[in-house]
């Protein structure tokens, strides 16, 4: 497992290279394998014969994290406490054997696998734009369990550590650079090792800083008045803003503040405590089993794809429309490698899409995603037109125009005449059933739904919506296409909202009912977010339009025909459009008002056409009928085979509308919830507020 290498500088360096794995993994076989080494170390440094040691890997990843399986299943603190105060024990050993250790860190190494380097005096990362490095854990509902708030606290201090452990990022070697958790660069494999030895032979420290007698942390503790003043308002935002429904995330606050009061040792026994806490509770279960099993089952083993059709591997896409969009499509093509045609209908409003995609990589470089040399690079692979002919070569063509039938059915047939019988033509709409948009279509074989979520470049998910004419083996190549872009790609059947905006439209027509029901619109907005929700029902209704609102409502009734059951929420629709002219963010009047600049507010005359007469409300009542509704609806959705993955219908749910992610997801929400329990609530929300709570069969079995 570990190759050991002795030069005649007396620079040892240890070789990750675990037998049978694809990756090096921090598990107990590596930590058993690294016991006799580290005693062996020892006795080196005591005979004199040891200066220092390089750290660094066989293997494509640097050093993989832990067992997310036995994590899922772990449920008594006790051995979860036990298990972080030996991996930390592990890392000490590493840290303190009197002589400094350096990573040289030549490939990923996120999570448990970054403890690791954390422990090291010194961490030097090659400089790949491929690679990942930091502690992503909160991602999934976790802390790091090897010590890594205390370590980052006294390496950065409160204030640096705080925001980079709370966003959980991957950072690029250059990123990591920049926030500091890395010392130094390599341009390659030789240079990582050249400089790795270049400081060992600086005669730099071999302890660490809080391993000093006057060791302090940079910034002060959290008994320093002002910097406990200000640790106080960031919990204060947090809670606002996150409702402390993220354990995770109020434990790494509450952390840095009570471990900055203690030594080193009683730190690093607090954070044992708090990350046993964490990954014992129901929301960090909920969050691994949908951010990383359901994510791993779709974009790696392909859930639902179809079957028997070869990886499709695009080279070349081509985009109609560069507006926001479309632009933003482009963007997420060349940051994955691909050559991008973009058109509209002059070229220089095509140009403008181009600029669009040019502030894109200006960002990226700002803060070291890209590198300044990538620029021209990335730039070298867009074309922008306004000739449909530049679309001969491409592999698979997305529309991205707006949202009219015929001006869709007009660019597809335009662009379809110059592409070849196997290129793919994608189209992005949220509302016009791909069927209907596809009957135009010269080869309706061809002729798929893709429907990316605003802003493209920053969502997760797509789904692909399949017409009745649509082959399998085109869904399989936009499923392709999807993973290609980074995207998790979710199979949803051509039938009215597709999946998420018709989940969606539950929470918005729950809130506009509530407001005809006499709640106070702020009242509303508040419960939707302290139910979880990124927005509130009312300004989620403005800024998808009132009349799209409306439209799904609609076309839902003339799928279930004489089924079909008004929703409540109806009328008061109706009266915003029609009566009071007020259609929402687009026409810059709705339940909002939008001045020229500043922020949206609630309309002033809401009161006045829907009066507040409830003066009693219960919270727990109102932010379960927000989110019973998603979930009863995402459950329709699976038994009318809309969707037909419950890994998918989490991913949505949380990567395309924002459900709240400390469930996991709307399936996930159920089974956590408790079936009986859910079933219970249910009637009684149902006898309360009628028959849309009853629950489908799909979910009672």
């Amino acid at each position: 497992m570990i190759n050991y290498r002795k030069d005649t500088d007396n620079i040892v360096t240890l070789i990750l290279d675990m037998t049978g794995r694809t990756s090096n993994l921090l598990n107990h076989e590596l930590v058993a394998a690294f016991q006799p080494v580290i005693s062996h170390l020892q006795k080196e440094k005591n005979a004199g014969r040891l200066r220092g040691v390089i750290i660094t890997s066989a293997k494509k990843d640097f050093l993989q994290g832990g067992d997310l399986a036995y994590l899922m299943k772990l449920e008594d603190p006790k051995i979860a406490f036990d298990a972080a105060q030996k991996l930390k024990a592990f890392l000490r050993d590493l840290e303190v054997p009197g002589v400094p250790v350096v990573a040289a860190i030549n490939g990923d190494a996120l999570g448990t696998g970054f403890e690791l380097a954390l422990a090291c005096h010194h961490r030097i990362a090659l400089a790949s734009p491929r690679i990942r490095l930091g502690h992503p854990e909160v991602k999934i509902g976790l802390i790091p369990s090897g010590g890594a708030v205390i370590r980052l606290m006294w390496l950065l201090g409160i204030e640096r550590a705080y925001p980079l452990l709370l966003e959980g990022r991957r950072y690029s070697p250059q990123e990591a650079l920049k926030v500091g958790i890395i010392d130094e660069l390599a341009a390659d494999q030789e240079d990582l090792i050249r400089r790795a030895k270049k400081w060992l032979m600086s005669d730099p420290p071999s302890r660490r800083p809080w391993d000093e007698p006057e060791g302090k942390i940079p910034g002060g503790t959290a008994a320093d008045p002002n910097l406990g003043h200000r640790i106080r308002l960031l919990t204060a935002r947090q809670s606002a803003n996150t409702n402390d429904l993220y354990p995770a995330k109020r434990a790494i606050i509450d952390l840095l503040a009570e471990g900055s009061k203690v030594d080193f040792k009683t730190a690093y026994r607090i954070d044992s405590r708090y990350y046993a806490k964490v990954v014992t509770g129901e929301v960090s279960k909920n969050m691994i089993s949908t951010f990383w099993f359901d994510k791993q089952a779709v974009r790696r083993k392909g859930l639902g794809r179809p079957k028997g059709y070869g990886k499709f591997r695009p080279r070349r896409v081509g985009i109609i429309g560069a507006g926001r969009m479309g632009s933003g499509i482009a963007f997420l093509c060349l940051r994955n490698g691909l050559e991008v045609t973009l058109k509209d209908v002059s070229q220089p409003i095509a140009d403008r899409g181009r600029d669009y995609v040019i502030e894109r990589i200006d960002e990226y470089i700002e803060r070291g995603t890209f590198q300044p040399e990538e620029r021209e690079e990335l730039l070298s692979r867009i074309t922008t037109t306004d000739k449909s002919a530049d679309f001969a070569d491409c592999d698979i063509v997305v529309e991205a125009v707006f949202e009219n039938k015929s001006v869709k059915q007009k660019v597809t047939r335009e662009a379809e005449e110059k592409l070849d019988d196997f290129a793919v033509f994608a189209t992005n709409t949220i509302s016009i059933p791909i069927t209907e948009l596809g009957n135009a279509a010269l080869r309706p074989e061809n002729y798929v739904g893709i429907h990316f979520f605003s802003p493209a470049e920053k969502t997760y998910v797509v789904e692909i919506i399949k017409g009745e004419k649509t082959s399998e083996e085109t869904i399989a190549r936009a499923f392709d296409f999807a993973t290609t872009i980074r995207k998790i790609p979710v199979i949803v059947k051509d039938t009215w909202g597709f999946f998420a905006a018709r989940v969606l439209n539950t929470y918005i027509l729950e809130g506009v009912t509530m407001l005809n029901e006499g709640y106070p619109a702020a009242l509303i907005e508040n419960m939707g977010r302290q139910a979880g929700m990124t927005t509130g029902p009312l300004a989620l209704a403005d800024e998808l339009g009132l009349d799209l609102v409306l439209r799904y409502e609609q076309q839902a009734a003339n799928h279930y025909g004489s089924k079909y059951q008004q929703h409540p929420a109806v009328p008061a629709l109706q009266k915003m459009l029609n009566d009071l002219n007020r259609g929402g963010q687009k026409k810059r009047a709705g339940f909002y008002e939008y001045g020229e600049n500043g922020p949206a507010l609630l309309w002033e005359g809401i009161g006045e056409h829907f009066p507040v007469t409830k003066t009693e409300y219960f919270r727990t009542r109102m932010k379960d009928r927000f989110l019973f509704s998603q979930v009863i609806e995402s459950g329709w959705c699976l038994q009318e085979k809309v969707i037909t993955e419950p890994a998918a219908a989490n991913l949505a749910s949380v990567y395309g509308w924002g459900f709240p992610s400390y469930t996991g997801g709307t399936l996930r929400y159920f089974e956590s919830y408790g079936k009986e329990a859910f079933l219970k609530r249910c009637q009684e929300l149902q006898e309360r507020y009628g028959q849309r709570f009853s629950v489908p069969k799909y979910l009672r079995s």
